[in-house]
């Protein structure tokens, strides 16, 4: 038997149990007499077999050794149980494995909104945004946590997102705060089925969203736009910079904080975008003061930031300075309506509305904005008044040349 071939060393039978065996320690005592080692012999189909059971340091003894052994030769003579001590052993880890997920699978389905948030958050700081982490940290902070934080994310229904929207609703708050605060748990439960905390669907995928149209109306003229850029290039020329190329290439502020020195083709004039907003790369191409812009900076390596922070690393948020030479010059004098605003975005849509009133089609716009579908590149639409009128214009003409062909059809009497 191969397990008492390696194990050469003398076992002492007992006089009491047979198949119960021990040998004695060398040195070490337990009470008065030396430390005994149990193992135990049986027969198991047509083999002799010897397994270990350990020291009586260990609370073995001769009965307990016995006992085993009874165990296992009753599981033999029944067919029910372990019939070694290595199968034993097999079954009692499989057992506290099926426990252990057991516990997991409870504790997933129990956990809290609260517990869910403190994981959610730190990830979302990490990369998102700060003014978006801030956001969503408030949206929970404000809105979620006094009614949801205790509760299992199983338990959060859709009704209970419906008595927060009243609330906001009643407490005057806009349809667009109110699809934030929806926004923001909807990325927990999206957080929580990505990392195995919860596996129903998300509750807020099942409510309606309070229609609000947070699209930006304002775009700057020609004067307020120069007005703009020369004020920062007396302020601090970085913010200069980036606004002057979110002008005139319609680059969002996350496309320019992503910019590498890699991605400025001066020889062709385009500009590489990645990690956009649609998840796409695409191309942006200069105009000639941006393309001037580019040439008198110090150019560094190809994976180096064009605009690094002061830290050298990603930049997260535009400068405070932007919003104070904006108010500064007046342009939100009187502004109560926060579309009407001028905000960083505002040198994108500008963009897109100098385009749409040069004449320039919706379509080609939509791929120079880089929007996902062109009914975001629509709002622009009634800029282009011209445009329409030219269009029928055309109809119109058409028709005049086509009237001396028209053949007259006299009634069948």
């Amino acid at each position: 038997m191969e397990d008492m071939k390696k194990d050469q060393r003398v076992y002492i039978k007992s006089k009491r149990f047979p198949g119960v065996r021990w040998r004695e320690h060398p040195t070490r005592k337990h009470g008065v007499a030396f430390d005994k080692y149990f193992v135990i012999r049986y027969t198991l189909d047509g083999k002799d077999r010897q397994e270990s059971l350990g020291w009586g340091s260990a609370g073995w003894t001769e009965q307990k050794a016995n006992a085993r052994l009874a165990e296992l030769k009753e599981a033999q003579r029944t067919g029910q149980g372990a019939v070694t001590l290595a199968e034993k052993r097999e079954r009692a880890e499989a057992k506290r494995q099926a426990e252990a997920e057991a516990r997991a699978v409870e504790e997933r389905e129990n956990i809290t909104l609260a517990q869910a948030w403190e994981k959610y958050l730190p990830v979302a700081q990490a990369n998102k945004a700060a003014h978006t982490a801030y956001a969503e940290e408030a949206a929970y902070r404000l809105w979620l946590s006094p009614t949801l934080a205790d509760k299992p994310l199983r338990d959060i229904k859709p009704i209970h997102l419906e008595r927060i929207k009243k609330t906001m609703t009643e407490a005057g708050r806009s349809a667009q705060t109110v699809r934030h605060v929806l926004a923001a748990l909807r990325q927990v439960f999206n957080f929580a089925k990505r990392h195995g905390l919860y596996a129903g669907d998300n509750p807020v995928s099942l409510v309606k969203k309070p229609a609000a149209d947070a699209r930006r109306l304002r775009f700057l003229t020609h004067g307020e736009a120069d007005r703009l850029l020369a004020a920062l290039a007396e302020r601090e020329s970085n913010t200069h910079d980036m606004a002057l190329l979110a002008l005139n290439c319609g680059l969002r502020a996350g496309e320019i904080f992503h910019l590498t020195w890699g991605d400025v083709d001066l020889e062709r004039g385009v500009l590489v975008l990645r990690d956009t907003k649609s998840g796409k790369t695409r191309v942006a191409y200069m105009t000639e003061v941006v393309t001037a812009m580019f040439a008198s900076m110090e150019r560094r390596g190809q994976n180096d930031l064009v605009f690094p922070s002061a830290k050298g690393g990603r930049m997260t948020q535009i400068s405070e300075t932007f919003n104070r030479v904006v108010a500064s010059l007046g342009l939100n004098n009187g502004v109560t309506d926060p579309r009407q605003k001028v905000v960083f975005h505002t040198l994108r849509h500008t963009f897109a509305s100098w385009l749409v009133e040069q004449g320039v089609d919706l379509y080609s716009v939509k791929e120079l904005m880089g929007h996902g579908t062109l009914a975001m590149t629509e709002r622009y639409s009634h800029l282009a008044p011209d445009t329409l009128r030219r269009a029928v214009k055309k109809l119109e003409s058409s028709m005049d040349k086509s009237k001396g062909k028209i053949v007259q059809i006299n009634a069948t009497k």
